[in-house]
């Protein structure tokens, strides 16, 4: 097999590595998509070459070259698969600006979708021959401009010398700065706004996240069902792959969903498999994997599954490992990691090679912004170590903008090659946010946390922290007490946010929290619950809880990558949107 790195000085894009494997590699595997049209279905598999993704991605490029200028946007209106991925390669050999989105039909986020669409103004719509025409729909109904929408599964495809440049002819090469793709943010506590990512930035956070998870290139395939248009699937699934010429497969969020024992089942199908998912989907696969199948999967072969994008908890990871450690799970694979879209995604990681790092957190030190290690568990918050950087600067930062020593809280700022250009025509937040012209120009995150033996512990997120007589609460700790407390509610399907007393001197707080599927509390159940937790929380949090909703399933707000939006919670209750309060 011919070896593998294209030279770093030539890679100054995804498309660089991508005709670099297309020549050197053209019928090694390189993008699959597996669907599963039954419940009963094992999976169908559809497979791309090296070569075959390169022509494809040349066709999507060609076409282009008719509807947009270098410089426009287009946006990509796609279902999950090789056409996704064809696409956002297309534009970047274009040079028009991807900007990953998803199809109408995601339900819930339409509005999102129309907002975001207005925001970046794209040229073209990509879209597959299925989606068409409900995209069609969905602009005329949202009085969107009516710009051309290219069916990408349509295009006529040619190996060699066809409309957009030979591929053994270097096409001209975009300049490192010059952005490649929008990526558009959760907005889980603000607007979707979107990030300007560059060519270099996503080469080099690609580079980042293979040196943090993948020992060998050679023997690695990552498998991933997180959407396309969120920023770790993006960069997991589709970036990693190109740069480091390593196969990656594919399946839709919905199939996950409807059964986690085919993501497992994919991950054991493969070596050296690298996948990643949020907390919620670990006891998720827990909850619905029969036990029984637990002996026909082959963990053994999974290198590193990435816990990412929600809090993550000890005991997650722990029902994980206990869940599976019978079909081969190395308790070592679940990877704590920490990333925002603002740099790309990835920057922290625990070690691939080491067992899960937590700290016991005296929780009244924590409160004071201290992190004080204590063995009395009763009044300990365990965080769980997110690991170090990789590849890039960290420090914490005071509110008095002092850099801060180990063991206190801040703000996370960073510093590094995969930090994006700003936020797409909002020069005021580029400004504020990613420190230009400041001294360094270091990227605020917004999220609170603390160095602990050089190693990052996350808090919680600045915009939701709950301050109730001068003492921080973050949202998450009390969260993971109320539903720990009550079995009746949705886990991970509530939010713990403050509001202003009615006297009108500082907060209370306020949880809402959906109840399962399958129950309906009555008034007295209700009542009931909102008893044990207000007594769970005032003695491991010392708060008092003004009120527990319970709200029926879906009713509290999600981004679309699946966080609960706390900020989107608190608007909507104090609007009444959640009933009389």
């Amino acid at each position: 097999m011919t070896s593998a790195r294209p030279a770093v000085a030539d890679a100054v894009s995804l498309t660089d590595h991508l005709r670099h494997w297309a020549r050197h590699r053209p019928q090694q595997r390189a993008f699959s998509h597996v669907d599963f049209p039954d419940g009963s279905s094992s999976g169908r598999h559809r497979t791309l070459g090296w070569s075959a993704l390169d022509a494809r991605a040349r066709a999507v490029a060609a076409r282009l070259g008719t509807v947009a200028s270098p410089g426009e946007r287009a946006a990509l209106l796609l279902p999950q698969g090789l056409d996704y991925a064809a696409a956002f390669l297309g534009c970047l050999y274009a040079h028009v600006i991807a900007v990953p989105l998803f199809g109408p039909q995601l339900p819930g986020h339409e509005g999102r979708l129309a907002a975001v669409l207005a925001d970046c103004e794209p040229a073209c719509l990509l879209t597959d021959s299925t989606t068409t025409p409900a995209v069609r729909d969905f602009v005329r109904d949202r009085g969107l401009p009516d710009v051309p929408v290219v069916p990408v599964d349509q295009l006529p495809i040619q190996h060699t010398g066809f409309g957009f440049g030979d591929p053994d002819e270097p096409d001209p090469a975009p300049e490192p700065d010059e952005i490649a793709y929008l990526q558009y943010t959760s907005g889980s506590t603000r607007s979707p706004a979107g990030v300007m990512i560059s060519h270099a930035n996503v080469v080099a956070n690609a580079r980042q996240a293979i040196d943090a998870f993948v020992a060998d290139p050679e023997a690695a395939t990552t498998v991933g069902w997180l959407p396309l248009f969120h920023d770790m699937g993006l960069v997991l699934s589709i970036a990693a792959p190109v740069v480091g010429g390593f196969p990656s497969v594919l399946m839709d969020p919905v199939a996950f969903l409807q059964d986690p024992s085919r993501w497992l089942r994919l991950l054991g199908s493969y070596e050296g498999t690298i996948s990643a998912a949020p907390n919620f989907a670990y006891d998720y696969c827990v909850a619905r994997t029969d036990p029984a199948l637990v002996d026909e999967l082959r963990l053994d072969r999974v290198r590193v599954l990435i816990n990412g994008s929600e809090p993550i908890r000890a005991r997650t990871v722990h029902r994980f490992r206990t869940a599976f450690e019978p079909a081969g799970l190395d308790p070592a694979v679940p990877c704590p990691a920490y990333g925002l879209a603002e740099a790309t995604v990835f920057v922290t990681a625990g070690s691939p090679d080491e067992p899960l790092s937590t700290v016991a957190c005296d929780a009244d030190a924590l409160g004071k912004g201290r992190i004080e290690e204590t063995s009395g568990e009763g009044a300990a918050v365990v965080l769980v170590s997110c690991g170090a950087p990789v590849g890039q600067e960290l420090r914490i930062v005071g509110a008095d903008g002092a850099v801060l020593p180990d063991g206190r809280v801040g703000e996370i700022q960073l510093r590094g090659p995969n930090i994006g250009l700003g936020y797409w025509k909002r020069a005021g937040l580029s400004a504020e946010t990613f420190g230009f012209g400041a001294t360094g120009d270091w990227l605020r995150t917004g999220d609170l946390g603390a160095l602990h033996d050089g190693r990052l512990l996350v808090t919680g997120r600045l915009k939701d922290v709950i301050i109730v007589d001068g003492r921080n609460h973050y949202p998450q700790d009390i969260e993971e007490t109320v539903q720990t407390a009550v079995s009746l509610i949705r886990r991970d399907r509530l939010a713990a946010f403050g509001v202003t007393r009615p006297v009108g001197v500082g907060e209370e707080l306020v949880v809402v929290a959906e109840h399962r599927r399958d129950t309906d509390p009555t008034a007295e159940e209700a009542g009931d619950a909102e008893r044990t937790v207000r007594a769970e929380v005032s003695a491991r949090h010392g708060l008092r809880l003004g009120s527990l909703l319970l709200v029926p399933p879906g009713a509290v707000p999600r981004t679309s990558s699946g966080k609960v939006s706390r900020a989107a919670a608190r608007a909507r209750f104090l609007d009444g949107g959640f009933g009389p309060r």
